[in-house]
Order: structure tokens, then C-alpha cells, then sequence
């Protein structure tokens, strides 16, 4: 196969074509071909197209539930612990032994590359379609831009600078012409860009269905990315990135339908019975229960031999292999511990395994076909945002304020009083470090810890935050292996050698 016709399977394109070798291929014609304008003929064909973007999302190589591997394994979360299986490779991830070559992580790549094709399309032909109701064309767009700029700060946080296509290509020239990758800055300059059409768009501050993008969620992702800017990129601008996150993350949290979050039990957001009711919830990928092609299956994944509690499904396996240092993490008496994770106690497996995803239903039934909606974006999280960029502009009653917001839910004791107590002022001797630990135990499980650890500490804070860690809190995976080149994951080699100048490794690799 050409180099053109690889960065086309790779990057998950829109142009397709094949292997022949003549010189007049581009010219030739399939005639019972459907063409992409073919295919946009109406509102609905529109609707349909933006469907696909949302539908994407949801595989393991893209962000959906079983998407662990390129988040909580890589942290100090969860792991493989296995570096046999499957050649070893998912285990290269929480191993820090991650190569260029490694399948999945060009699997990833290639989901995430997918979904912003998608939404190109979409956007490069919406407006030849004729809607009669042009609020509704404006709500398709705003959607297309959120996924495509959702994806995009997926790409720019696990690899740096990364390939930049906003359109549909429609030749090889123009696939070659991209194929290279551009700096951060510029790429969250496209993501803020696409996100401030969302929040000025005719979308609902909230959806009826948590499946489908809104304001709030836009305003959440806005908040989000300015404040890792702030903390990840040029120092001159961090104080106007932080004012503008706080100003993005108080319109989602006053979009909010609830008053205080102390009013939402903890154990509601995860209950599968109350997903499409529960007000802390905005924005997921929805499962259906039962349902073969759209079920969940992280309730009977998560399960250890021996155990019910999650699903009505036998497991034989371990379940998910939880870190005994996040199990440390936990103080005590805190519910969410009790919540979120048990210990198996088999004669075959004796280890932490996660139960904050159950469905035990007779719907779900013995082939453990659950309902678990895959929660993207609630409101703690936001709650917690706000207490880091409170705390990082100086207002630290404000951070401390948002943070017992959350600890207050919970059941906790607030900062204050747990400040006075030796092992957790030890342990969090700083605000900053009591956030961090607070979005750990609050967001377990979520995928949200290894860019929470990005987006706090810098290179070498975080090389010594690794390296401070008990090795025996971490089963077989080496936390000797972490350096500074672990902050990003290595170029897929299919992507590196297309062009070895433009495609530049990341250092390390």
C-alpha cells in the first residue's frame, strides 16, 4: 500500500481508496458508488451523520467505558497486571515500557482520528444541505464542533503537538499536505475556537438526554481546556487562562438544575435506575440495558470470581486490578471507599476489585448485558475544577469553599477540620495537594486521574511524585521505568515514518 493510502487508514480520514498502482486511479469511478454529497441530502441525513460522531466514541479505543487503558492503567489508579497476555503490550502502559510499535496505542490514535473525520464531514457539507429550520442547522454544527474539539484535547493531552485537520480531504495531495504535526498552542487555539461557536450557539443550557452535547457541557470542556493551558503551556498567559476557565466553569456550574450537591447522594450518579434523572449528570455516552449492540458490560467486567455484587454475570477473572496504593489513598471512614471498590476474598483471587458500576437487574440478566450509562462530565468534577483554579488565582476560601462542597457530599469532615488531623495534613500538606487527593477518590474509576496528574504537576514533579511511590503498592509494573519522556506517549510508528521530519518523535522514543 502507498504511504498516502496508509495515513488515510491511520488517521481515519474521509477519502478512501486502494492499492492499485496506476497512475489514473484518483480519476476512476466506481458507478454504483455512493458519493459523500449523495449522502447529504436532507436535515436528516445530517442528524444521521452526526449520530456517527457520537457513535464513535463509544468504543474501548475511543473514550467509552472500556477506554481505561490510555487513562487509569496509565496512572496510579489501576494496570494490567499481566505482561504476558497479548504480547505484553497492554502492559506497557502502566509498565512505562510503552514502544512506538505497540498496536493499541495506534489503535487509539486511529478511533480518535475517526471521530474528528466525522465531524469534518459533517461540517464541510452541512451547508449545502437546505434546512427550513436554520436554528436546527446551527444545533448540528455546534454539536460537530464540540465532539471534534472533545477530541482534539483527547490527541493534544496524550501526545503534544498532533496532526490539525478541520476538513474533509478530498485528495491525497491535500492528506499529504497535513500530515505533520503543529504545535500545542495551535491546536488548542482550534479547540477554544470551536468551543466558543458551541457556547454561542442555539443548543439548551442542558439536554433532556445526557447522550447529546449542550452549553453546560461546552462550557465544562471550555473551562477545562483553559485551565490546562494555564497549567501545562506558556506561563505568560496563565493568569488570563485561569480568569477565562473560571469564567467557563461558573456559566456550566449556574446552568446546573440542582442547589446544592450535598442534595445529590453520592451513590445516586451511579445508579442505573436514576441516569436520566439524576441532575449531577451532563454529559455521557448512554447505554441501553439488555440490549445487545448497546449494553454495558463494566458492571460484569469489574467483577472478581467469587463476587455478585456487580452483576448477575459469573466472573472467573480477578476483575479489575485496582492499585493498593489508591486503596492507601482512601481515609477513613470515607463511603465512597466502601462504594467504589471491595476485596475478594476467593481461594483463587484475593485482591481490590471496583464495584462503583453495578447492574444486578433482571434486564441486564446473567450475560450481564448492564444499563451503566459512561459518565463523561458531572458536576463534582466541575465543583473540583473550581476549586484548582480558585486556589491557583490566590482565592484560597473560595477553593476551600468548592472543595468541601464535595467532601461535604461525601460525608467527610470539611478542610478545615481534617487539616487538624496529623496523617492527612502529612500526607496533603498543601491545598493543592488536598484537591488532587480529593478528585482521586471523588472520580476513581472515571478516567480522569492521568490528566488530572498531567495537568498538576510539571516534568519533573511528576517524575518525583512517581518515583516517592511504594513499589510493592504496584504489583509487577516498574515505577523505575518512569522519566520525563513518560509525560507523552511516543508517535505511532505507522505515523512516524510517513514522514520521520514533519511526523517528529516525541523525546525518548
Amino acid at each position: 500500500m502507498k504511504k498516502q493510502n496508509i495515513l488515510i487508514a491511520t488517521l481515519g480520514l474521509s477519502l478512501l481508496m486502494g492499492t492499485s498502482c496506476k497512475k489514473d486511479f484518483l480519476n476512476e469511478s466506481d458507478p454504483n458508488a455512493i458519493t459523500v454529497d449523495a449522502s447529504y441530502q436532507s436535515p436528516n441525513d445530517v442528524l444521521l451523520a452526526v449520530n456517527g460522531i457520537y457513535q464513535s466514541l463509544r468504543s474501548g479505543n475511543n473514550v467509552g467505558e472500556t477506554s481505561d487503558l490510555w487513562t487509569d492503567q496509565r496512572s496510579d489508579d489501576t494496570g494490567t497486571n499481566d505482561n504476558q497476555s497479548n504480547s505484553g503490550e497492554p502492559f506497557q502502559f502502566n509498565n512505562f515500557s510503552i514502544l512506538p510499535s505497540n498496536t493499541y496505542l495506534k489503535s487509539h490514535w486511529v478511533s480518535l482520528y475517526t471521530t474528528i473525520s466525522r465531524a469534518n464531514v459533517v461540517l464541510s457539507h452541512i451547508d449545502a444541505v437546505l434546512f427550513t429550520d436554520n436554528t436546527l442547522k446551527q444545533k448540528y454544527a455546534a454539536e460537530a464542533k464540540f465532539l471534534r474539539a472533545f477530541t482534539y484535547f483527547q490527541l493534544v493531552r496524550l501526545w503534544g503537538d498532533v496532526p490539525l485537520v478541520t476538513k474533509e480531504l478530498k485528495s491525497a495531495d491535500e492528506v499529504a499536505a497535513l500530515t505533520a504535526r503543529v504545535p500545542q498552542a495551535t491546536v488548542y487555539q482550534q479547540i477554544i475556537s470551536d468551543l466558543t461557536d458551541v457556547v454561542n450557539s442555539p443548543l439548551p443550557n442542558l439536554q433532556a438526554s445526557t447522550g447529546r452535547t449542550s452549553k453546560a457541557a461546552a462550557n465544562f470542556l471550555l473551562g477545562q481546556v483553559y485551565l490546562t493551558m494555564a497549567t501545562t503551556l506558556d506561563q505568560a498567559n496563565r493568569t488570563t487562562n485561569l480568569n477565562n476557565a473560571r469564567t467557563a466553569l461558573l456559566a456550566a456550574y449556574n446552568m446546573r438544575t440542582f442547589g446544592t450537591l450535598s442534595s445529590i447522594p453520592y451513590t445516586d450518579v451511579f445508579d442505573v435506575s436514576k441516569k436520566t434523572t439524576c441532575p449531577e449528570l451532563i454529559f455521557q455516552i448512554v447505554n441501553i440495558q439488555g440490549d445487545l449492540n448497546y449494553y454495558s458490560s463494566i458492571a460484569a467486567n469489574n467483577q472478581a470470581k467469587g463476587e455478585t455484587i456487580n452483576s448477575q454475570k459469573i466472573s472467573s477473572g480477578v476483575g479489575y486490578n485496582v492499585t493498593h496504593d489508591l486503596i492507601n489513598e482512601y481515609e477513613t471512614g470515607d463511603p465512597r471507599m466502601a462504594f467504589s471498590v471491595k476485596y475478594a476474598n476467593d481461594p483463587i483471587v484475593k485482591d481490590w476489585f471496583v464495584t462503583k458500576f453495578k447492574d444486578v437487574s433482571t434486564a441486564a440478566g446473567v450475560n450481564g448485558y448492564g444499563g451503566n450509562d459512561w459518565i463523561l462530565m458531572r458536576y463534582a468534577d466541575l465543583i473540583l475544577m473550581l476549586a484548582e483554579v480558585s486556589n491557583y488565582l490566590g482565592d484560597t476560601a473560595g477553593a476551600i469553599q468548592y472543595l468541601d462542597m464535595v467532601r461535604t457530599r461525601a460525608g467527610m469532615p470539611t478542610y478545615a477540620v481534617s487539616i487538624t488531623n496529623a496523617d492527612y495534613s502529612s500526607r496533603y500538606p498543601t491545598l493543592k495537594l488536598a484537591i488532587m487527593h480529593e478528585r482521586r477518590v471523588e472520580l476513581a474509576f472515571e478516567h480522569h486521574r492521568w490528566f488530572d496528574l498531567l495537568r498538576t504537576l510539571n516534568n519533573d514533579e511528576l517524575v518525583a511524585y512517581f518515583k516517592a511511590k511504594k513499589q510493592t503498592d504496584f504489583g509487577l509494573a516498574q515505577l523505575s521505568n518512569f522519566t520525563n519522556k513518560d509525560r507523552y506517549y511516543p508517535i505511532p510508528f505507522d505515523e512516524y515514518k510517513l514522514d520521520p521530519v514533519k511526523m517528529y518523535q516525541n523525546p525518548g522514543y
